[in-house]
């Protein structure tokens, strides 16, 4: 009868651990397994931090900096207006319908550029507009309102 008690683990699948630093005999002693010499035999682990290139100068430091790039950045999506046309007449369309509709590729910052003509009364709702975008949604009979 099999029951709790005579289980056991699949033949070879459990190891014994290796053991070293026990004297010559052992067959790990004397170097315990680390071979001899050099960074990774002594003690502390011989890890280095990342970018460590054996002591040259590595290669994020030797590369000259330029510029400014502002942590504080705001990234748009873009659409533009004539790409609105897709859409039936008194939609409202939000950042979720354009990306739904493959516009963009993510639910984030999206803004409505002024290329092309827009042929249909929409509401749209994005992050923000350029003036033109803005006068074209107008002219067609829509509406553009700014959502943060």
């Amino acid at each position: 009868m099999i029951g709790l008690n005579s289980l056991k683990p699949a033949k070879g699948s459990k190891h014994r651990k290796k053991i070293v630093g026990r004297g010559l005999g052992s067959g790990h002693g004397r170097t315990s397994t680390r071979g001899s010499k050099g960074q990774k035999s002594r003690s502390g682990d011989g890890s280095k931090k990342i970018g460590f290139e054996g002591g040259q100068m590595p290669i994020l430091r030797r590369i000259p900096k330029r510029g400014f790039n502002n942590m504080f950045r705001k990234e748009f999506e873009i659409v533009n207006v004539d790409k609105l046309n897709k859409f039936d007449a008194g939609t409202e369309i939000t950042p979720e319908k354009l990306k739904s509709a493959g516009m963009v590729s993510d639910v984030k910052l999206v803004k409505i550029l002024g290329v092309g003509d827009l042929k249909k009364s929409l509401t749209v709702k994005a992050a923000a507009f350029s003036k033109s975008a803005m006068d074209k949604i107008k002219a067609a009979g829509g509406k553009a309102e700014i959502i943060k």
